[in-house]
């Protein structure tokens, strides 16, 4: 249910967060009076920070002690209240282009530069994933015959990765001999027909597509390619420990105090260091299935569900080849996030290294 809120009460909001955001301190209502007209008192500021408390949005940790945002403070302040700002995405831009040319760098050479220039920046843990290989596009293909009846799949994706698999025709429906020199030939003919239709597609959209389109002297091969390519895609899902390149630790431990506890900071190390699969699908959860929806995703707190983070920010966007997201570019943080500096960071970074890519490829 959408918490209906006064233009009074959404000004207080906005202030308390701000103020907190700058402070770490619980806010009280005099701290407020000077970020209003003068005749505003401090009761009408109390009254409204009273009502926001009993909503949820603002709690005491304390009973002698100001306000404090909640989660639901927060998202309402990001949802509605904050403001991105462009001399800042102006700011981050130029930086990355002086400090980052895509000529000269590899590409994880660049994608390691922007993590540094963003924890930097930011004070925050910069997280920023290799290109996933879910979404890599097919190059060429290729039919082998390496035995009587057995059959190589050899796939070259667009980043020169090459992947293969074996087919066993005799499981197919037609128990029909094979001639070495005619199935020679026959894969010939079927590997340039593949490479003709498939060549360009991600190994998602290939290991899922109506294969009627082949002609019927292919049949026999049709449910084996259909399987070995599902194979290789779901192979290529599999994140591994590399893909998430990490920056800033340093930076969250020495530049904010919510990360001095020494337990708190082992259980996100941990989950940084030994368990990135489960981040991986965090950061980079439904970019695929919603490419054209807003890059831009904000957990806060209690939404993200991986407990080691649900007292922190996760902001991250998408960069893409072409339409298609490959990668993510994330920022993690304390709840006490500067929100409008983080989704801007994360954004205009990730527009970055969707030029470089789609420069490069």
């Amino acid at each position: 249910m959408q918490i209906k809120l006064s233009e009074r009460q959404q000004q207080v909001l906005g202030a308390t967060v701000r103020h907190y955001i700058a402070t770490a301190k619980p806010v009280g209502s005099e701290a407020l009076l000077e970020e209003f007209n003068p005749r505003v008192s401090a009761a009408t500021i109390r009254n409204a920070m009273g009502y926001l408390e009993k909503a949820g949005l603002l709690f005491q940790p304390h009973t002698s002690a100001g306000r404090v945002p909640s989660d639901s403070g927060y998202r309402i302040y990001v949802d509605r209240l904050m403001m991105p700002s462009s001399a800042l995405a102006h700011q981050v831009e130029q930086l990355l282009s002086d400090q980052l040319n895509w000529e000269e760098l590899s590409f994880e050479a660049l994608l390691r530069g922007a993590a540094q220039i963003l924890a930097t920046l930011s004070g925050y843990i910069a997280l920023v994933t290799m290109p996933q290989m879910s979404v890599a596009l097919l190059r060429h293909l290729q039919l082998v015959q390496v035995d009587p009846g057995r059959v190589m799949l050899i796939v070259v994706l667009d980043s020169y990765e090459t992947r293969s698999t074996v087919m066993d025709l005799s499981k197919s429906n037609e128990a029909t001999a094979f001639d070495p020199e005619l199935l020679d030939r026959e894969l010939q003919i079927l590997s340039n027909f593949l490479n003709t239709h498939l060549r360009g597609r991600s190994l998602n959209e290939i290991a899922t597509l109506d294969w009627g389109e082949l002609g019927r002297q292919f049949e026999r091969y049709i449910k084996l390619l259909q399987s070995s390519l599902s194979d290789l895609n779901q192979r290529s899902q599999v994140p591994v420990s590399t893909q998430i390149l990490i920056n800033g630790v340093a930076e969250v431990l020495r530049r904010q105090p919510e990360f001095s506890e020494i337990q708190q900071i082992q259980t996100i190390m941990q989950l940084l260091e030994s368990e990135q699969d489960q981040l991986w699908s965090l950061i980079f959860d439904s970019a695929e299935s919603t490419p054209s929806a807003k890059r831009v995703t904000v957990r806060i707190g209690s939404e993200n569900p991986l407990e080691p983070i649900q007292t922190c920010a996760l902001v991250s966007a998408t960069y893409q080849r072409g339409t298609v997201p490959v990668g993510s570019v994330s920022m993690l943080g304390p709840t006490r996030m500067v929100y409008e500096d983080a989704i801007t960071l994360v954004e205009v970074t990730a527009d970055y290294i969707s030029g470089a890519l789609n420069q490069t490829t």
